[in-house]
């Protein structure tokens, strides 16, 4: 009996190390390549971007609400108003697959109609950014449980389909609206997804410059800072958005957050040193606004970004509009 369950126990470990390899292995490649297509891609500048007068963020979801009548959950859907333009970044997580969604339920009391939305934007193709499991197995995103229609066009890093938008593959920066930029995909190696392609947006307000709005940060503030200045002869004056650091908790089940998304092995984590130098690499942009969302970062880290930028900062939370 003994020799049976020590030769089971050595199975299944031996089971358990063959699928960590395979994955890990996978990982190592795709860091190569990561590091291979950064170093090699050198984007041309945008030099007729234009600008807006006026920029609007407001969250539709994200975790934390400024108020009880509002859902918040680990997703991103902001409302961008940018002049005379309404752009959907991002549209939530939706874990349970409900319908109305909570980005349906906010947008309803927040008095947002999906006939305002000019245009949407994924940053990237992960469940939290596209409506759930449901829309990753469909390689679609998805407003709700049911279809909505939409009948605009979408701007994603990556192949999707979808009903009713007309979906346009962003792969390299380009000028989408007067004022208002992709600054093109980035891609970063994630152990068990492989790699991530994510964009960001830039929003040139007149007077004040560059304002960043980001989905996840998987492709590290380094990066998005490098790509913006590569790209613009104009000052960053700000970033609204995700930015990876669940240092401390993650806000998914699992600790998932600490454990994929980082860039790292599953057992490596995000120290609170790399948040520190990651404020310090902001801060050398001269930035007038902060705002990081909680739906992949920590309460450490949106205090320590809190602390340091001090009235700079400002809290992202659903209903809470942010005017530049």
């Amino acid at each position: 009996m003994i020799s049976l369950l020590s030769y089971t126990a050595a199975i299944l470990f031996l089971c358990l190390i063959s699928a960590l390899t395979i994955p890990v292995i996978k990982f190592m490649k795709n860091k190569k390549i990561e590091k291979t297509v950064w170093e090699h891609n050198k984007p041309e500048k945008i030099t007729n971007l234009g600008a807006v007068n006026e920029l609007k963020v407001l969250p539709l979801i994200d975790f934390y609400t400024s108020n009880e009548d509002l859902i918040g959950e680990p997703g991103v859907a902001y409302l961008i108003s940018a002049d005379d333009k309404k752009i959907l970044f991002d549209v939530g997580f939706n874990a349970k697959n409900e319908h109305p969604s909570p980005l349906l339920k906010n947008m309803n009391k927040l008095g947002v109609e999906v006939s305002d939305i000019d245009c949407v934007v994924i940053s990237h193709n992960h469940i939290d950014h596209i409506g759930g499991i449901e829309a990753k197995k469909k390689n679609t995103f998805s407003l709700s449980g049911q279809e909505i229609d939409l009948k605009v066009k979408a701007f994603a890093p990556e192949k999707m389909s979808h009903a009713t938008a007309e979906i346009e593959v962003i792969k390299k920066p380009q000028k989408l609206f007067e004022g208002i930029a992709s600054i093109g995909t980035i891609d970063t190696a994630i152990c068990f997804m492989g790699l991530t392609a994510e964009q960001a947006l830039a929003v040139n307000v007149k007077g004040k410059g560059i304002v960043l709005i980001v989905g996840c940060g998987h492709q590290r503030i380094e990066r998005i800072i490098k790509r913006t200045r590569d790209l613009f002869e104009l000052p960053i004056y700000g970033i609204i958005g995700g930015l990876h650091y669940p240092v401390e908790t993650s806000r998914m089940k699992c600790n998932m957050q600490k454990i994929i998304g980082t860039g790292k092995l599953p057992w490596q984590r995000i120290s609170k040193t790399e948040v520190k130098e990651a404020i310090v690499e902001l801060d050398q942009t001269n930035p007038s606004i902060i705002g990081i969302s909680a739906h992949d970062s920590c309460d450490w880290a949106l205090n320590a970004f809190k602390d340091y930028f001090k009235d700079r900062y400002v809290d992202v939370m659903v209903g809470k509009e942010i005017v530049i």
